[in-house]
């Protein structure tokens, strides 16, 4: 019997193992619509897969899992398959995350594409980056109100690299670079433990729509356990519970008929 336990315990964290290896064999990727003036959008892949759809203003989608690969990416307006407004030629590399932005205004829109961390973050911690994408805006510090800044100098384009915090509220503040004038204030951003943002900057300085804060939440650890809809992760999980009720419940299944209880 104990044979047999040992045995159904391996054979499940096999199991487990090969699909978690399974998934770091794809990629994700996602887009943001950050163009202002620019209506919503469809997205193809390779001309033949509508990967996202409808996507409007300040639209963060979803990651999609392919598989690794040099893949045409095109953005189109909404319901059309022309014209492109964005055409890119983006390797995908195995387990790694990427956001595809489109950035400027429609006349000169072009793609603005991130590698994304979504590493799980220490005890008590969530993890913040800044992406400016705000066309007309000048280079800006992101700032606590009162308090530190947290991104210094980030021109339009820009990213302000992964940085963990305590996981608190947050009142913050965009400021022109090197100064105390505020350009936008922030207030209430929640930062809550084991979570991984992206906060952009979007719309005009000096139009409409309004520069303003758009947060996304790019991956979430609740209670340790890997990101909700991460490929693969929680159904490893589910797999390794399942096994080990069943062993621990005394439930035995022969798998080789040599083994004698």
């Amino acid at each position: 019997m104990k044979k047999l336990l040992t045995i159904s315990v391996v054979l499940v964290l096999v199991l487990a193992l090969a699909t978690t290896a399974l998934a770091q064999d794809k990629a994700k990727i996602r887009v943001v619509h950050a163009s202002p003036d620019a209506p919503a959008v469809d997205i193809w892949v390779n001309d033949s897969i509508k990967a996202f759809e409808n996507a409007p203003f300040k639209g963060i989608t979803d990651y999609a899992e392919l598989d690794a690969d040099t893949y045409n990416i095109k953005v189109v307006p909404a319901g059309a398959t022309e014209p492109a407004v964005i055409e890119a030629d983006l390797p995908l590399m195995a387990g790694k995350d990427y956001t595809v932005v489109a950035v400027g205004q429609l006349a000169n829109i072009e793609p603005l594409v991130l590698e994304d961390n979504n590493a799980m973050p220490a005890a008590g911690k969530a993890h913040v980056r800044f992406v400016h994408a705000s066309p007309d805006a000048p280079a800006v510090d992101i700032a606590v109100t009162g308090g530190p800044v947290l991104f210094s100098n980030i021109p339009f384009k820009g990213i302000g690299d992964y940085l963990p915090v305590d996981a608190a509220t947050y009142d913050l503040e965009v400021r022109l670079a090197g100064t105390e004038t505020v350009a936008l204030s922030v207030p209430g951003v929640m930062l809550d433990e084991g979570n991984v943002y992206t906060i952009f900057a979007m719309g005009l300085a000096g139009g409409e729509p309004a520069l303003q804060a758009v947060p996304s939440l790019d991956a979430s650890y609740p209670a340790m356990l890997p990101e909700t809809g991460a490929a693969g992760g929680n159904l490893s999980l589910i797999i390794l519970a399942l096994g080990l009720a069943l062993v621990l419940g005394g439930t035995s299944i022969r798998l080789f008929s040599g083994i004698k209880a």
